[in-house]
């Protein structure tokens, strides 16, 4: 990513406190005043509050590591204090807005241990406007250098009982659950995020940023007054996390919000990411995309050979057609190498990830796309044998390289990993980390499926475009609950979807199921439509097949639609009720516009007041039509033109799991 602007340290402010001035407290407010972040020893135990306009947000909360050789989380000193000041803006070669500011205030709390072997760590503070994170970093010492965590300390107290939507951690397979709303205290161990709504109607979102080299964070409660500990993914054989020093952990995160649509639009997590490592930049684009997928799970297609083998050299070739004439960038194919004839959930380590069936010639398929000016789309599935796809990742990566296929979409379909450890372990979080370098080495884009719950490495590693780690559109095709509530996908942009880009393939327009028929999209068409606005993914697919599109006037939202965005804003929301997000094309003057709605109908009045002053534009609303009705008339659209400007307001009436989808044409 393009560096615009480095103001650099704008002021380093010198406060170095010895310890033999016994400091006990120290804090460190955000570029605008408002968030303050204090820490201090109590007991010999480090601590850390949040306040936000004076009023407690996070409580005294304890810091520090258990250690395979003992407790590394009391009799501690501060040895030193330092703060520091820091802005930038730097430019996304993709994303929801071009620039990002990263504007903070940084403390750097140094200790020591007392007595002992006198080991030491430091804790870094930064504090933004919208937020706060920090991370332990452990210099080079005599009396710590390779060490085993076997739990981390850090705490969140809670200053009330918050509202709060999780699910879940060691009981949710991939992160595919159905977010619950709870109090705070009736939590289990959840994921990350974790977004709250406290009684005085703040939004917090505790996560993470820059995972590497460590074990994912999970969050569980010790004791009835809400405070949250940080729990972090096991190896199989217990411990969490092999370390040296020195060495740093990835930073927690803590949005701080007044409404909710201001935390879609935190930039926190990417500023607390390192910036991007790949020099260029070029290859790294967009884009919607087809596939053959959704006639497997409408079992229309197999995924192994046999007599409906979809991926054939002639049925993707008539997708790749299908793709030219409708202005998609790629094809997704599954199913075109050997070891999908397996038990491949168990036997992953049967794929060959160079070695297409006989029906599918991909030589052929790749010279036939690059004469429709569209891309083939990879598809790795390892069923969870990631020493087999490690063995393969660089001749299968110069293969695909070879071919121009530039995106690979990758799956790791198993409880776990190799058999033993889980996908949000250190194992699983070094193995991503392997997957998306080597691609980054043969310009290739990663679409990571069965993920680790992501961090924030895009902004690093810009060909990690986007991830599963979501409950998506296939729970619409087979899943035994009859697919996704409609509340579902009004709850993921707040929780999930602050985690990154989510991979969820909207847009399906034929409900009806062969295989389950109680199961479907429990949406309108237009809700549909509006998903693929709502639900962030710089690759976004069109999930279903491609003769459901033919001939469907609701098709032109989708073939108009980009991925890639100037400017992003949410005009209103309510978590689990509504949500209506404006995005503005990174190549044109359009905005784009997504409105959906939960299992309750609603008016909402949109004003227009983000579009240019003194410009018309031409606004194309894609609505539930009269009579629609997710359950019994799902297909109703109404298509409607009106000129528009910045002073416009669009009323919108949205029926049960309905929504509105618009195109602002700048005239």
């Amino acid at each position: 990513m393009k560096q615009l602007i480095s103001l650099g340290l704008l002021c380093v402010l010198c406060c170095f406190y010895s310890c033999n001035k016994t400091v006990q407290n120290a804090k460190v407010n955000s570029p605008d005043g408002t968030i303050t972040v204090q820490s201090g020893i109590e007991d010999g135990r480090i601590y850390y509050t949040v306040s936000k306009d004076n009023t407690p947000i996070i409580g005294k909360s304890f810091l520090g590591f258990v250690l395979k050789d003992g407790d590394f989380h009391e009799g501690f000193k501060i040895t030193d204090i330092t703060h520091s000041s820091f802005s930038e803006t730097w430019e996304q070669p993709w994303g929801e807005e071009i620039s990002v500011d990263n504007t903070y205030n940084q403390m750097i709390v140094s200790v020591a241990e007392s007595g002992g072997l006198q080991r030491k760590f430091s804790v870094v503070f930064r504090a933004f406007d919208d937020g706060i994170g920090f991370r332990y970093e452990f210099p080079e010492q005599e009396n710590l250098k390779d060490f085993v965590i076997m739990d981390e300390l850090t705490e969140f107290s809670l200053t009330g009982n918050h509202t709060a939507w999780s699910f879940p951690t060691y009981t949710t397979e991939y992160y595919e659950g159905l977010y619950k709303k709870t109090l705070a205290n009736e939590l289990d161990t959840v994921a990350t995020p974790l977004t709250m709504k406290t009684d005085k109607g703040l939004y917090l979102t505790i996560h993470e940023a820059n995972l590497t080299d460590y074990a994912a964070m999970n969050l569980t409660p010790i004791d009835e007054i809400s405070t949250l500990k940080t729990d972090l993914t096991p190896w199989s054989t217990g411990e969490k996390v092999f370390m040296k020093a020195p060495g740093v952990t990835p930073w927690r995160t803590l949005i701080i919000a007044d409404k909710p649509g201001d935390l879609i639009l935190s930039r926190l997590m990417l500023n607390l990411n390192e910036p991007c490592k790949i020099e260029d930049t070029s290859w790294i684009k967009p884009g919607r995309y087809i596939g053959i997928w959704w006639g497997m799970h409408m079992e229309k297609y197999t995924w192994a050979p046999g007599p409906k083998h979809g991926a054939t050299t002639a049925n993707t070739m008539r997708y790749i057609d299908f793709a030219a004439r409708h202005g998609f960038s790629g094809v997704l194919v599954e199913g075109w190498n050997y070891g999908w004839e397996n038990d491949w959930t168990r036997e992953g380590d049967k794929f060959s990830f160079t070695r297409p069936y006989p029906d599918f010639d991909m030589e052929t398929i790749s010279r036939y796309a690059a004469g429709k000016n569209v891309k083939l789309i990879g598809h790795n599935e390892t069923g969870g044998a990631t020493i087999n796809y490690e063995s393969q990742l660089d001749s299968a990566f110069a293969f695909y390289n070879r071919l121009g296929v530039d995106v690979v979409k990758t799956g790791y379909v198993s409880a776990l990993l190799d058999h033993k450890e889980r996908h949000s372990s250190q194992y699983g979080v070094r193995h991503y980390r392997k997957v998306i370098e080597t691609a980054a080495r043969y310009r290739i884009m990663i679409d990571n499926h069965e993920p680790a719950m992501p961090t924030g490495l895009q902004r690093t590693y810009p060909n990690l475009m986007t991830q599963e780690g979501v409950r998506g559109q296939e729970y619409n095709a087979w899943s035994a609950d009859g697919g996704n509530p409609p509340e579902h996908t009004t709850i993921i942009p707040f929780t999930r979807g602050l985690a990154g880009p989510m991979d969820f393939t909207p847009a399906i327009f034929n409900f009806e199921n062969p295989v389950f028929p109680n199961t479907r999209p429990q949406t309108t068409l237009a809700k549909q439509l509006a998903e693929f606005v709502v639900l962030y993914s710089p690759l976004q697919m069109a999930a279903d097949m491609i003769e459901n599109y033919e001939n469907n006037p609701a098709f032109e939202f989708i073939t108009s639609c980009p991925t890639n965005w100037s400017k992003t804003v949410v005009p209103d929301a309510e978590i689990g009720e509504y949500v209506t997000i404006a995005r503005k094309d990174r190549e044109s003057e359009n905005w784009y516009v997504g409105s959906i709605t939960n299992a309750d109908s609603r008016k909402l009045s949109l004003s227009l007041d983000f579009l240019d002053k003194g410009a018309t534009y031409r606004a194309k609303i894609f609505k539930d039509g009269k009579g629609a009705d997710w359950k019994t008339n799902p297909y109703a659209l109404d298509i409607e033109e009106m000129e528009v400007n910045t002073d416009s307001i669009i009323e919108l009436e949205l029926v049960t799991s309905g929504g509105a989808a618009i195109i602002l044409t700048k005239e």
